[in-house]
């Protein structure tokens, strides 16, 4: 699978632009991700903070990761406008029957597929040699743009489960 997400990126937002993943339990079905653009694209449009158009971008990318964007060097984003997009994501937890909140859940590049694991079963994961240090973690902790296009697909060994590495 092609890791290459950055030129769908928006090149003229600012590199401190805010960040959101989340992170589906499931791979999304061919149908469900044109739902799901359309839904991305009919938010982004409409959103706002505090009454002003919000510079948004948002995009599902490798049919299991919704990412949204706020270029803030336009107009900032409220607790309001952030309430709004998290109610776009229930929305579709709903709709589609995934849990797309769970932070135990992790995502690995592993023969070219998204796998993903609970938080506990890490340990088992690296004792067994499923999984690396070199293994390719999504860090879904990213919170600018900027850290997105260099933190957000990297080494197990470069992430903060690091420590959880046997020494």
């Amino acid at each position: 699978m092609e890791l290459v997400f950055q030129q769908h990126i928006p090149s003229h937002f600012s590199p401190s632009s805010r960040v959101w993943i989340y992170q589906s339990s499931r791979l999304f079905f061919l149908s469900e991700v044109f739902e799901i653009e359309k839904m991305l694209s009919d938010f982004v449009t409409e959103w706002k903070s505090h009454g002003k158009p919000v510079q948004g971008y948002a995009n599902l990318f490798f049919g299991t990761f919704i990412v949204f964007m706020a270029d803030e060097t336009a107009t900032g984003v409220s607790g309001c406008s952030t309430d709004s997009s998290v109610k776009v994501i229930k929305e579709m937890e709903k709709r589609f029957k995934v849990d797309l909140f769970n932070r135990q859940s992790l995502a690995f590049m592993v023969k070219e597929k998204v796998q993903q694991i609970h938080l506990s079963q890490l340990p088992y994961a690296l004792d067994n040699h499923f999984i690396g240090p070199d293994t390719l973690y999504f860090n879904n902790t990213v919170l600018t743009k900027k850290e997105l296009e260099e933190k957000w697909i990297i080494p197990l060994k470069n992430s903060w489960l690091s420590r959880k590495l046997p020494s």
